[in-house]
């Protein structure tokens, strides 16, 4: 198990977004976190209310979003217009290339929420959007896939070989992880142990395919868990 600490994160602050980078990013690099597998971006950003990021283009990258907190207002060129709360999960997969933004929906609100981005499987596909909720019962407790490449169990499809789950853990709670393969486990919030040792809000850790995986829950909080190739 290899720990990745909050504070230990690239951090930039733009004033009306606070921003910490899990792996290189922007202005921030760092040649021992460039990534981990198809794995290449984790975002934790906090956008004032009544700001976000205007139209801007991606291509050939698997784009994830996933509020913790507040509303997220999306808008791209292919048509979709939507709004994001805690809960949901939102893939758009930039292919030959898209244009999108990315707005607070509050005036007065701060929004916080994850950007995810995951190499896509080849180059060069038709861009596409997607967006599910997934209800706190269905995630209390236990592991619910969120994301995952053939869509199985009503999760969100994405075009790679990885399985995103979602959990949300109360102080007791114990459960093994559901990945056997190259494994990345992110704290969104709250304090787990995982393999006796206690990781918080923002620590990560990956895993090898041969290691165990074992949380036990001591401050009530939600965690994501990437299964990769």
């Amino acid at each position: 198990m290899i720990i990745r600490r909050s504070n230990e994160r690239g951090y930039a602050d733009h004033g009306w977004l606070r921003s910490f980078h899990t792996f290189s990013f922007a202005n921030y690099v760092d040649p021992k976190h460039m990534g981990f597998r198809a794995l290449r971006v984790i975002n934790e950003d906090r956008v004032a209310g009544g700001h976000g990021f205007g139209a801007h283009p991606h291509r050939d990258m698997e784009i994830i979003s996933y509020v913790l907190d507040g509303e997220m207002e999306h808008k791209d060129n292919m048509g979709n217009g939507e709004v994001m709360r805690p809960g949901d999960v939102q893939r758009m997969s930039a292919g030959t290339g898209v244009l999108h933004s990315e707005f607070n929906h509050s005036k007065e609100n701060e929004l916080h929420f994850l950007q995810i981005w995951i190499e896509t499987a080849k180059p060069g596909i038709t861009p596409s959007y997607e967006q599910k909720a997934f209800p706190v019962a269905e995630r209390q407790g236990q592991w619910r896939l969120v994301l995952s490449p053939d869509g199985r169990e009503g999760s969100v499809s994405v075009n790679q070989d990885v399985n995103l789950y979602s959990g949300l853990f109360s102080a007791g709670d114990q459960v093994t992880a559901p990945s056997s393969r190259h494994t990345w486990l992110h704290v969104v919030k709250g304090e787990m142990d995982i393999n006796g040792e206690t990781l918080s809000t923002g620590d990560a850790a990956a895993f090898k395919p041969s290691d165990a995986i074992n949380l036990t829950g001591k401050q009530a909080g939600e965690v994501l868990l990437f299964d990769l190739a």
